[in-house]
């Protein structure tokens, strides 16, 4: 019995739809201090804030943009004078180091080698990654990035821990 409920379930996983579920991701880490390096060089540096890891698929829009860019700006995940996290990104003047990740969408599901047909195609990506940054800075908030495309060496102190998976839709 559990052998054909198995094999039931398997194969219903399998023809799950994808398309219109996928949504922008971000994986945020409050951190002290955050660093990108690419090809030896320090290109983005935070002292104090986020570090965002962005990956878009091909479904998302300016909205989705927006939405997530407003909604990490305004996280209450630093501590108000009570030891609460109580306060924001803005409440606290904190910094984002965002890095292009479109490794985020790797499904892994299936063999040892992820797939990455979820993610954006790199033109459609680099644009609304821009956006997002550009909705931050609309904020007052400092970003610096990593080179949308390029191998990265990304250094951070993470906070707490504190890390957070933000999507929109």
């Amino acid at each position: 019995m559990f052998g054909s409920l198995h094999i039931a379930r398997k194969q219903y996983l399998l023809k799950l739809p994808f398309k219109g579920v996928l949504q922008l991701r971000v994986v945020v880490q409050r951190t002290k201090k955050a660093s990108v390096v690419v090809k030896g060089e320090t290109v983005g540096q935070i002292d104090f804030g986020f570090t965002a890891l962005v990956g878009i698929t091909h479904d998302d829009t300016e909205d989705d943009v927006a939405f997530v860019a407003d909604k990490i700006a305004n996280l209450r995940v630093f501590e108000d004078d009570n030891g609460k996290m109580n306060l924001s990104l803005v409440d606290v003047g904190g910094q984002i180091l965002s890095i292009s990740q479109f490794t985020l969408y790797g499904d892994c599901r299936k063999g040892r080698r992820p797939n990455f047909m979820s993610a954006a195609k790199p033109e459609y990506a680099e644009k609304l990654y821009d956006l997002f940054n550009d909705k931050l800075r609309e904020k007052d908030i400092v970003v610096e990035t990593g080179i949308f495309g390029e191998m990265m060496d990304v250094e951070l102190t993470n906070h707490g821990p504190v890390t957070l998976i933000v999507e929109s839709k």
